[in-house]
């Protein structure tokens, strides 16, 4: 998922009790709750990078408990720096004689280490567990298996979840400003309440659109929409409407897609425009599956395509890369990696848009040679 989902997560999960158990507690799981796309900082080095370690190590089980760590030692170097802090003003503050009516100075909550990595832990666990959810997928086994995993059943960034996960933590401090303007006495560790009724919701959620991919792709199988055999198919969802559902489904010579809505029991598919032919082999394909970009996309994109669409890609040259200067007697072609899980229209963009999200590309000269490699707009040094 995105990164507001991830930390609207955390923070549920922190104030969902968690947070009277141990100081930094809330603080704790929303770091914990993004720590590990930390690994997008590999885009430094250029966007093939970024998509060969995106998802990758950190978004293992084996890491979980590492990320935790480390967050665990943000906090504890934010507590020394408090703690300091707090004796430089004791230490400057000026000496008064004691009152012994005056009630005692206000000690802020102690710290428990041991609950403090356990919210760091089951945080950083649910981050795993919100990448699973969506049609991206995740390796949690790796390194010892490299197998992908998605669950396909939420859009990457879902309206709902930012409105239920938001409304958990907006609705008890508006209920707190009420209360101060009334006098009311402040609540200790308000919105618990409101926290798990969030995280319920989505779970609830998440239980609605499994049903929903189900009865989609139970529709799908008793449905003839290609006119071949299908070897395989994937139905990818669409943010807020639960009941849309993208179908791709892959024949021997093409792949035939379609929309499906589980409402209505209703599957829309046009055989003139809905259907995408396997572009045949050729020497730059071969030599373009072979570069850096072409092995890391090939290793990611489970409905990868790749196709040699010239020397001028359409609508017009690769963004972010000048094209090869070549001596006459030399010739290039451009070769474009697409995945068919993020194809389909939606916010302008789709193979009918001709920009297609996460397509990468890569200028082959004399059907062997590497000039450049690109994804994103940004080219690969």
């Amino acid at each position: 998922m995105e990164p507001i989902t991830h930390f609207l997560t955390g923070a549920c999960i922190g104030r969902a009790g968690l947070n009277r158990k141990t100081a930094y507690a809330t603080l704790a799981a929303v770091l914990a709750a993004e720590a590990a796309d930390l690994d997008v900082l590999w885009g430094l080095r250029g966007p093939v990078e970024e998509l060969k370690h995106h998802r990758g190590i950190t978004h293992t089980f084996i890491a979980a408990p590492v990320v935790a760590g480390v967050v665990m030692g943000v906090v504890w170097l934010l507590d020394r720096w408090v703690q300091a802090r707090r004796r430089r003003k004791l230490a400057a503050a000026p000496s008064r004689p004691a009152d012994p009516g005056a009630p005692g100075p206000r000690l802020p909550q102690p710290v428990h280490w041991g609950w403090l990595y356990g919210t760091a832990l089951i945080v950083a666990l649910s981050h795993l567990l919100l990448d699973w959810t969506n049609n991206y997928g995740l390796r949690p086994f790796y390194p010892f298996n490299p197998r992908w995993y998605a669950g396909s059943f939420v859009f990457i960034a879902e309206p709902v979840l930012w409105a239920l996960l938001g409304s958990a933590l907006v609705i008890p401090a508006l209920l707190g400003l009420a209360d101060a303007e009334i006098g009311a006495r402040r609540v200790a560790f308000r919105g618990r309440g409101w926290a798990i009724f969030a995280l319920t919701g989505m779970v609830l959620l998440w239980g609605w659109r499994w049903a929903e991919h189900a009865q989609a792709q139970a529709l799908v199988e008793n449905t003839q929409i290609a006119t071949a055999p299908v070897k395989r198919m994937a139905l990818e969802p669409y943010p807020v409407n639960l009941f849309r559902w993208h179908a791709i489904l892959e024949t021997a010579e093409y792949y035939q897609t379609a929309e499906i809505d589980t409402r209505s029991g209703v599957i829309t598919s046009d055989p003139q425009t809905d259907v995408i032919f396997k572009p045949s082999a050729t020497a730059a394909t071969e030599a373009a599956k072979r570069t850096l970009l072409g092995q890391v996309y090939l290793d990611w994109g489970t409905w990868a395509v790749v196709r040699d669409v010239g020397p001028e890609p359409i609508p017009g040259p690769v963004a972010g890369m000048a094209p090869p200067q070549l001596p006459p007697n030399r010739q290039w072609t451009t070769v474009e990696f697409t995945d068919l899980r993020f194809d389909y229209s939606y916010l302008g963009t789709g193979r009918a848009t001709g920009r297609s999200p996460l397509s990468g590309w890569v200028y082959i000269v004399d059907g062997r040679d590497d000039a450049g490699e690109a994804m994103n707009g940004r080219e690969q040094r």
